[in-house]
């Protein structure tokens, strides 16, 4: 699995032990908080993944660079350098509005999980499905300076009305039966990871929280937050792929708004093992058979 950077971990164990349980209180005069989480220094290098090791390189690399190789880019960013799937979250927010949160569900489609990044609850139930005709296996992990622990390990199976799968062309999305976890996460723990044991690019990410003020960033890395008492609260924005979790000091009035804009600064450099490499010897021929790797559904520029 892959491990996170040592400076957002302590930061998340920091964040993690605070002890109270949150109130639920009538809110009437809370204000709201606004912004966008900006990246800078550029997109970094995403990873890369030869498709001729891992199963069903054919289906799976419907989406591809076209040369056999699929890539998980996480990093999704506007033209105005806004940054797409960024968790933010007043880590302080003792009471507050009711905080009803739905069960989490992940979809494994087209080889990916979705959603990339989310949140979740300790405590709370995550559905996952295959929409996919080509089996998927599910390890799930919580994360944090500590280490990883297993929070479960199962095969996600599909649909058994899907057609068999021929070409990169013939394919359909049928759920499969639904697998149905709780998360329970230890003390300390606040990161939930889950990739497939088959194909090691598909990977969802989820941060747990313990109140309703969170946002997840959309499209222009842009977010808000309604309802929230007057008063100080510390604002953090994290994502999976940054070494870095970032805290602002944010003051909340009666029936006002804030503004909190944040901005990482990307990795640089080689962040993992995998990487596109180019070699001639290492390609879909070294199968000793023809395999039909093309992006019918998506081509991806590494």
């Amino acid at each position: 699995m892959r491990m996170i950077g040592l400076a957002l971990l302590t930061a998340l164990s920091i964040f993690s032990s605070s002890s109270w349980a949150y109130e639920e209180i009538t809110v009437t005069d809370g204000g709201s908080i606004t912004g966008t989480v900006m990246m800078t220094g550029g997109k970094p290098t995403p990873k890369g993944y030869n498709l001729i090791t891992y199963p069903d390189p054919v289906y799976c690399g419907r989406i591809s660079t076209g040369t056999g190789w699929r890539v998980l880019d996480e990093f999704s960013m506007a033209s105005g350098n806004g940054l797409k799937d960024v968790v933010v979250l007043l880590t302080d927010a003792a009471k507050g509005k009711p905080f009803k949160f739905e069960p989490l569900t992940i979809e494994a489609r087209d080889c990916r999980f979705l959603p990339f990044v989310t949140v979740v609850r300790d405590g709370s139930e995550v559905v996952v499905m295959n929409m996919d005709p080509v089996m998927h296996d599910i390890q799930a992990y919580e994360t944090s300076q500590l280490g990883p622990r297993v929070l479960f390990n199962t095969p996600l199976p599909m649909n058994p009305h899907h057609k068999r799968f021929v070409t990169a062309e013939s394919h359909e999305h049928l759920a499969g039966q639904p697998v149905k976890e709780t998360i329970h996460m230890t003390k300390g723990r606040r990161i939930f990871v889950m990739q497939c044991g088959f194909h090691a690019y598909m990977e969802s990410w989820g941060l747990a929280v313990d109140n309703p003020y969170y946002a997840v960033t959309g499209d222009g890395g842009t977010f808000t937050l309604t309802d929230v008492p007057p008063g100080e609260y510390t604002l953090m924005a994290w994502h999976p792929g940054l070494g870095t979790l970032l805290q602002k000091k944010v003051m909340v009035t009666e029936k006002g708004m804030s503004t909190v804009d944040f901005a990482f600064e990307a990795p640089k450099g080689r962040r993992s093992v995998h990487a596109i490499e180019h070699n001639p010897h290492y390609g879909p021929e070294s199968l000793g058979k023809l395999v039909d790797i093309r992006p019918t559904l998506e081509r991806q520029v590494p």
